[in-house]
This record gives structure tokens, C-alpha cells and sequence, in this order.
């Protein structure tokens, strides 16, 4: 295990945090939200985008990768960073979401205890993931942060269901960390599992929390959950893993989570960072983060907005806010002019950014909670 993430402060009234983890290609400044860039592009956006957006780190796809292009190529062509033309962060995810779930669609999944044979959603082949194979694919891909290969469980699951891949899960992350120690630049996080079972949830969080990661990511809580559910399960773990004696500290990573109430729900729980295709898929979509909006989201493609000389969001300074009215995206969008999508996601992005901004500083000024009332006081 490195010692790689600073604990900078802890917000007085909650478990609200500052930290910095420190990776080969910058710092991330924690709390923090992680985009995701499955096929090595967070989709519509140039690596300029997100570096004028403010990203510090975005999330690549293992088994997409592995699939198209290939590891090998990436590594060949220098790494996912130069891959992508990112200089800063980058995290992988372990890949097994992904076969679990796109490959699972059409009943092309077999696990053992060792791994997992598949069969690729675009051309049929037959593969076969284990722990050691899905860090040697990230450890080709060269990224900062690997994840450990692990099993999702179906929701809902049978508590039979759940205990299973518990198992599997635990002994894959012992299989992970071991093929991840042979390099010493890349961090790996390793992944709690357990379904919506307190007694399997918090088994999971203390086997995982005993192991040498670098950082712990809370897995299987945006898989059909809902968010009574998802807060229960960060009830149930955080607990045990910021008792974290043995190793100091480390960061905690909450997989698949970014809605604006579950960002705040999650940091008051002390969790660092978090990744969700809310924002960017929204975007894609039609539909505008803004704080005017019902659930903090208009569309933009209804006819209301067909006239409306507006920003996007009254109080965002971003380029699209700064440039574009509500009535220029709508056309765009009615016209299905590429551009609307590029905006729309440049500008939702912004959004959730400058929100972890205004998050980190008032846990710095142990506001956090007038923050979070401030923004959640009405039911939207």
C-alpha cells in the first residue's frame, strides 16, 4: 500500500472531508466527481473541455477497452494518457460491471471461482477474466488508479446470491492486489460488495478495509437501488472503514452514484469520490443541470424554452452559460446539430463541478450543512 492520500480536514458538524490523493499524473483534490470517459473520451467533449471544466480525473472502461482497441495497442502508442491526449488522472474500473452486465443481457455468462467466461456484445468471441488478467490489462492501459476485478451482484439478489459473490469477490481481491504489487506507480482500489444485506455489507467492508489498497470503492448500490437503499448501505460501511487505524487514512470511492441529493448524502458520509453518467448522459439527452429546474433539471427541447434569451443556469459562468441562450440549445437540439450535445454536456459537467467546488469550500468553513440546506430546503 502506498501512502498516497492526505487528509487535509474534517468538516465539524458531519464526516464531510478535505483530502488530496497524490497519483503519477497530478493530485486530485478530494471531494471530488469522476466523469465517465468509457472508451478513453468522455463522450462529446475534448481532453481541453475538461481540463477548461476543471476535471481532475475521469473513468475508463476495462472490458471496452480490452475489446476495442485492444490493451496492447494502447500500450504500444504510449498508455491510456497519451492514448487520449490527458496528461492528468486517469482511473480504470476492473471491467467485471461490465461483463456482468452487457454480456449477461443475452445469458453469456459463466463464473467460477477462478474467473469469468464471456462472450464479446460486439462480435461473439469467447473470453475469459480473472483477477490477475483484468490488472494486467489495466497495468497495459497504464491509468493511476486500478480497480480490483470483483462481482456485482444481480438486483434484486437472494441473500444466497449476495453471500456468493461476496466470496468470489473477496478472494478476487487478494488475487488483484497480488498481481498489483508488481508495479509500484498505479494505485488499486479494492471494492465492497453485499448487496442490500447489513450483515454481508459490513462483512465485506471489514475484509476489504483489512487488505493493503490504496483506496476502497463501495460497489453495487446504482444497479436498480433505490436511494433509501443506497444511503442505508453507506450507513452501514462507512462506519467501518473511517475507523481506518491500521492503514491512516485511504480514499473512499462511491461507484455509479452523482444525482445532486445522493452527492450530498454521500459526502456527509465521508465519502471522496464518486462517478456516475448522470451529467453527461443527461446532457446528451436534452436535459440542463440548473438550480431553476425541478430536480435540478430542465429539457431543453420542449417549446418553452423556444423563445427564451436566457443562460442555461443564472448563476453558472461557464463557456455555454456565457455564450448561448436556452432558445439556441433548444434549436440545436430540435435540429439535431451535433453542437447540442457537446454544449449540453460541456455545461452539465461545469455544473457538478463547480458544486464539489462550493462542497469543498464549505467543509473548509465547516458550512457543509447550511450548504446542503441551502440547496435541497424545497422539495424539487
Amino acid at each position: 500500500m502506498k501512502k498516497a492520500f492526505k487528509l487535509i480536514k474534517k468538516d465539524k458538524q458531519t464526516d464531510a472531508r478535505l483530502g488530496v490523493l497524490k497519483t503519477v499524473h497530478g493530485l486530485i483534490k478530494t471531494p471530488t466527481f469522476v466523469p465517465v470517459g468509457s472508451q478513453a473520451t468522455v463522450k462529446g467533449l475534448t481532453s481541453s473541455d475538461l481540463d477548461e471544466i476543471g476535471i481532475d480525473i475521469f473513468f475508463v472502461n476495462t472490458y471496452l477497452l480490452y475489446l476495442r482497441p485492444g490493451e496492447e495497442i494502447i500500450e504500444k502508442l504510449g498508455g491510456i494518457h497519451r492514448f487520449a491526449n490527458w496528461p492528468k488522472p486517469i482511473i480504470s474500473d476492473s471491467g467485471g460491471f461490465q461483463v456482468f452486465s452487457l454480456a449477461k443481457k443475452e445469458n453469456k455468462v459463466k463464473i467460477d471461482y477462478q474467473g469469468v467466461t464471456f462472450t464479446s456484445h460486439l462480435d461473439g468471441s469467447k473470453h475469459y477474466f480473472t483477477p490477475e488478467k483484468s490488472i494486467q490489462i489495466q497495468q497495459k492501459l497504464k491509468t493511476d488508479i486500478m480497480v480490483a476485478f470483483d462481482q456485482c451482484p444481480d438486483y434484486p439478489s437472494s441473500y444466497h446470491q449476495a453471500w456468493l459473490a461476496n466470496q468470489r469477490t473477496h478472494r478476487w481481491a487478494k488475487e488483484s492486489l497480488k498481481t498489483a504489487q508488481k508495479n509500484k506507480d498505479q494505485l488499486i482500489f479494492g471494492v465492497i460488495q453485499g448487496s442490500t444485506f447489513k450483515d454481508l455489507r459490513e462483512e465485506s467492508a471489514g475484509f476489504i478495509n483489512d487488505l493493503p489498497f490504496d483506496g476502497l470503492a463501495i460497489g453495487g448500490v446504482a444497479v436498480g437501488e433505490d436511494k433509501k437503499e443506497m444511503r442505508q448501505v453507506l450507513d452501514w460501511v462507512t462506519p467501518i472503514l473511517k475507523n481506518d487505524k491500521k492503514y491512516n487514512y485511504r480514499p473512499l470511492h462511491l461507484l455509479g452514484v452523482g444525482e445532486i441529493d445522493d452527492i450530498f448524502a454521500a459526502v456527509e458520509k465521508g465519502i471522496d469520490m464518486m462517478d456516475c453518467v448522470m451529467p453527461t448522459r443527461l446532457g446528451r439527452m436534452g436535459y440542463i443541470l440548473t438550480r431553476e429546474g425541478k430536480d435540478f433539471k430542465i429539457d431543453i427541447t420542449k417549446n418553452e424554452f423556444s423563445q427564451d434569451k436566457s443562460a442555461l443556469d443564472s448563476q453558472c459562468h461557464c463557456y455555454v452559460c456565457s455564450n448561448y441562450s436556452k432558445a439556441y440549445l433548444h434549436h440545436l437540439f430540435k435540429a439535431h446539430e451535433l453542437l447540442a450535445y457537446r454544449l449540453a454536456t460541456y455545461h452539465n459537467l461545469c455544473f457538478i463541478s463547480n458544486l464539489f467546488d462550493k462542497i469543498k469550500e464549505a467543509i473548509s468553513k465547516n458550512k457543509f450543512i447550511a450548504l446542503k440546506e441551502e440547496w435541497l430546503k424545497k422539495e424539487r
